[in-house]
């Protein structure tokens, strides 16, 4: 009876000491996957990449990120290809349901935005059930700010003639932008009517996919006036071939745009900034989201980078991917705001 007690406490410690192996083994492998899963995050990136403007060519997306991919190209910042595609549609709507439903784990396709992202999300009609929410903001780069801009032959040499002549008679004037109805181009046009007491519904505004085609309607005769981007239109002012009436900046602008008064300047008491900045996918990983911010971090101060915007006309506004989040919740709320002193909110 003895002996075989003993037999069973030497079977039972032959069973702990196995099972205790086991488990040592089985996070031990544990340990390995993770690690394993570490490797390949790192990795990244390990393929081209794509920066999407969700807009024709010529706008402000498009030329954001166009000035990312050649600077980042340029200076080796990063060592996979970096290629733009545009993707035009709704102001950017079209291209966010896309991305936001196709694209969520997908860290190899960024792109850029600005106001729209908000204002789609929350104005009334064509409204965008997507928002920065179903992204990953990455950072915030740069900040532009709109102009009121006619033809070089134009019969509107201030911006008070525009406006009086909105005033007398709303039918008789068409505004243009890049950017579909309730969308920035059109909050541009029509602020500084609201401002001036023009019911902003009765202002005629036509949109199209990119500030170059607005720029196109407009020296085709198709506009009476547009809102875009102060920053795309220096080449035109310098071809003698529009004139900008006043921007939305809180002082004058340097450059090509040094003579054109501010919206305050010109009577009209408000000011609209443009900021802009690089989205990524809802799921990025931990990971992935690092490699970006060491990435943007280092190229906010790259002499190529500051000296790409100066080319451009545009402000260095540089906001981490934690920073500009909270900025962007912020934005919300002033650009609803906005939307409802317009009774364009949802």
């Amino acid at each position: 009876m003895e002996q075989g007690g003993i037999y069973v406490k030497k079977l039972l410690s032959v069973l702990f000491i196995s099972l205790l192996v086991f488990s040592l083994a089985a996070c031990g492998g544990t340990n390995q996957e993770t690690a394993g899963e570490a490797e390949t995050s790192s990795k990244y990136p390990e393929k081209p990449i794509t920066i999407v403007a969700p807009s024709g060519a010529g706008g402000g997306w498009d030329l954001t990120a166009r000035a990312i991919a050649k600077v980042v190209g340029e200076t080796k910042l990063v060592d996979q290809n970096i290629t733009v595609e545009n993707k035009p549609g709704g102001g950017g709507a079209v291209f966010l349901a896309e991305y936001a439903t196709q694209d969520t784990k997908n860290p190899y396709k960024l792109f850029v935005s600005s106001p729209p992202i908000l204002i789609n999300h929350s104005k009334k009609e064509g409204n965008s059930p997507f928002g920065y929410q179903d992204t990953t903001p990455l950072a915030q780069l740069t900040k532009d700010y709109g102009a009121i801009v006619v033809n070089a032959d134009s019969p509107f040499t201030d911006l008070n003639s525009l406006l009086e002549a909105i005033k007398n008679d709303p039918t008789k004037i068409t505004a243009a932008g890049g950017s579909s109805p309730g969308s920035m181009d059109h909050l541009v046009a029509i602020l500084p009517s609201f401002k001036f007491g023009v019911d902003p519904k009765q202002v005629k505004y036509v949109s199209y996919d990119g500030g170059g085609e607005a720029i196109a309607a407009l020296l085709g005769g198709n506009a009476d006036f547009i809102a875009t981007d102060a920053s795309a239109v220096g080449e035109y002012v310098k071809a003698g071939k529009v004139r900008v009436l006043a921007v939305s900046s809180t002082e004058r602008l340097s450059g090509d745009l040094a003579d054109v008064p501010t919206f305050k300047e010109a009577g009209v008491d408000a000011d609209f900034t443009i900021w802009r900045g690089l989205f990524g996918p809802k799921e990025m990983s931990e990971a992935e989201l690092a490699f970006w911010q060491g990435k943007l971090d280092e190229l906010s101060t790259n002499e190529t980078w500051l000296q790409e915007l100066q080319a451009n006309g545009w402000e260095s506004e540089y906001k981490n991917a934690a920073d500009f989040k909270v900025f962007l919740e912020k934005q919300d709320e002033v650009i609803t705001e906005l939307l409802t002193a317009l009774d364009m909110q949802k």
